[in-house]
């Protein structure tokens, strides 16, 4: 079963547990806004799952659009956010909207990816910003890249040095890099980024 199949499954289990800004660390918040707040232009939650962030963004004023290639999780984020603007698609969409986004969330939205997927995804990503653009990544920290048992279906820790080299490597300018490690949770990195 693939990490889209998994979730499918899965996805009104998760947005009933996740899908609210209650389930989220208040230094995610934090972050989030903050980043939002240097972004000028429209911003793309790429993986946007059941939607919260979206929404969240949408009623802080921003242009936000989510995505996700689940039909279910765009289904639910419909459903619980109208007015906030969903549609189903992948990253390989952002081939034809080049220079489209001011800033892209992807907040675990490459955690399932494989080692081989990621260059490719974040040249995707740097090309649908506009020049001065913002990202920013939320993944699973680690001391080397692995895969580990996820909750739905299997992911990747990734080393934040390692991501931010890759990151770098697909024309982006690293701006911040956060790691932490929140009590019964999994390592956190989050790591923000420019377009040259």
């Amino acid at each position: 079963m693939t990490a889209l199949d998994a979730y499918g499954d899965r996805a009104q289990e998760y947005a009933s547990a996740l899908g609210s800004l209650d389930a989220m660390a208040p230094q995610d918040i934090r972050r989030i806004e903050t980043w939002a707040g240097q972004v000028d232009g429209p911003i793309l939650d790429a993986g946007c799952g059941p939607g919260h962030w979206t929404a969240h963004l949408s009623a802080l004023g921003h242009e936000a659009r989510g995505v996700d290639p689940v039909s279910a999780f765009v289904e639910i984020a419909r459903r619980e956010h109208p007015g906030t603007e969903y549609c189903q698609g992948s990253f390989a969409d952002l081939r034809q909207q080049r220079g489209t986004w001011g800033g892209i969330l992807a907040w675990y939205s490459l955690i399932h990816l494989s080692p081989e997927q990621i260059p490719v995804v974040l040249t995707l990503l740097h090309g649908a910003l506009r020049p001065g653009g913002h990202l920013l990544l939320g993944f699973f920290d680690g001391p080397r890249q692995e895969t580990f048992d996820h909750a739905v279906a299997p992911a990747q820790f990734w080393p934040a040095d390692r991501m931010g080299e890759m990151v770098q490597a697909a024309g982006f300018a690293v701006l911040d890099l956060e790691r932490r490690q929140d009590p019964g949770a999994q390592p956190h990195a989050a790591l923000t980024a420019l377009r040259r």
